[in-house]
């Protein structure tokens, strides 16, 4: 029988149980991806790369995992997770360490796409169908939304402080470090936490251990739901890729001059309200469901975008932003859970990865548009559009699922 949150075996083994393993690995990975964000439009602009530049830098890392991710959708159910997890984790190693001796535009390009570089503040990653598929095993069905929100809340709460830390490479300005030098050390931290991560992901059980038939196909009764699920939330992906974090943190930097610091701590309690809105959600889905809760806090936060985009102000700007960010997010759990109920337990990593790689891919298209945007001297626009597609994705979704009702909600 799989493990869940209350079971003696979780209570048994404490901190180090699968599940709090499961939730460890995750907040090392995307603290590693907190700073990366924030840095990378640093580090490729001090190695001379250019806005445009940039923007393709970023439309290649999200291009390159999302093919990994299919892949590993359409192999998820023939392979074990906690292998194919500590080889991901070791590809974070590689990525971290490629990345700071990539000086030529060619190298940073293949490193992108190679590797686990994440421009988003999002989750786009080959890591996330796996993880999804196994925190489902290991949680019984009702306590599902709340396992996920609790995943998402300490994944953001590590994604904010890693934010923080990119206020290091200015701190060590002030021990005589160069930018540059700092900036790779910063990759190279990226690589621990990857060693780190591989070491939490080896206690989560084997995937053959849970006794479930292994299917014929990836994707089985459950095709045409799951299906329907990716196309929306491919619309809401290129919305998004149009407002990345990167992109974020270069619109702040040229419009209104923001310091590294000053951005390092805006992200950090961006990240802080985005985390305290997933238990706000678990609790909102059980009052009104997820499709609800998804559509009705996500048009909120795409409206303040768009103001944040025209407003005149550094002060009104960033206000409206952390009023998104404590908004934005809270369909991430919900929409998890949500496609981890509706489909049958051996479709779970499949159908994880089919969801996230249309998104992959349409997030990976919008970057280089915005970049285009940016240097055409439109910066408002890629923001302006975000908002936009973002409202017409929660009117298709309202529309399509609404009558939809996972089993514990019926």
């Amino acid at each position: 029988m799989p493990q869940t949150l209350n079971s003696p075996a979780a209570e048994d083994q404490g901190a180090l149980s699968p599940v709090s393993s499961l939730y460890a690995a995750r907040a090392l990975r995307d603290f590693g991806d907190g700073f990366v964000a924030v840095l990378l439009p640093v580090y490729l602009a001090a190695i001379g790369l250019d806005v445009f530049q940039i923007g393709v830098v970023a439309t290649t890392a999200l291009l390159g995992s999302a093919l990994m991710t299919l892949a590993i959708g359409f192999l998820g159910h023939r392979i074990d997770r906690r292998t194919v997890l500590i080889a991901a984790s070791g590809l974070m190693v590689a990525t971290g360490l490629a990345f700071n001796q990539s000086a030529s535009y060619g190298a940073v390009l293949l490193v992108a796409f190679c590797g686990t570089i994440n421009p988003s503040s999002g989750t786009v990653s080959i890591f996330v169908p796996l993880e999804h598929a196994a925190l489902s095993h290991l949680v019984a069905d009702k306590a599902r939304t709340a396992a996920f929100a609790r995943y998402s809340l300490m994944g953001a709460l590590a994604a904010a402080v890693g934010a923080l830390a990119a206020m290091g490479p200015d701190l060590l300005a002030d021990f005589g470090v160069s930018r540059l030098a700092a900036l790779e050390g910063m990759f190279a931290l990226y690589a621990v936490l990857g060693i780190a991560g591989g070491v939490f992901y080896s206690r989560i059980p084997r995937s053959d251990a849970s006794g479930e038939a292994q299917p014929s196909s990836a994707l089985g009764p459950s095709r045409g739901i799951v299906y329907r699920m990716a196309a929306l939330f491919s619309i809401d992906a290129f919305a998004g890729g149009f407002a990345v974090q990167s992109l974020m943190a270069l619109w702040l930097f040229s419009r209104f001059g923001l310091s590294l610091s000053a951005a390092g701590l805006f992200f950090f309690w961006s990240g802080v309200l985005s985390a305290f809105s997933f238990p706000v959600a678990a609790w909102l889905s059980r009052r009104i469901g997820r499709v609800n809760t998804m559509v009705f806090t996500h048009i909120p936060s795409s409206l303040c975008l768009i103001l944040a985009a025209v407003v005149p102000s550094l002060e009104a700007a960033l206000g409206l932003l952390l009023v998104r960010s404590a908004l934005s997010q809270m369909d991430v759990p919900t929409r998890s859970s949500f496609v981890m109920a509706v489909v049958t337990p051996p479709e779970r990593a499949a159908a994880a990865s089919i969801t996230s790689v249309p998104r992959s891919l349409a997030a990976a298209l919008s970057p280089v548009l915005a970049g285009a945007l940016f240097a055409a001297g439109y910066e408002a626009w890629p923001f302006i559009l975000c908002g936009a597609l973002k409202i017409l994705y929660d009117f298709a979704l309202l529309q399509a699922f609404r009558h939809i009702k996972p089993p514990e909600e019926q």
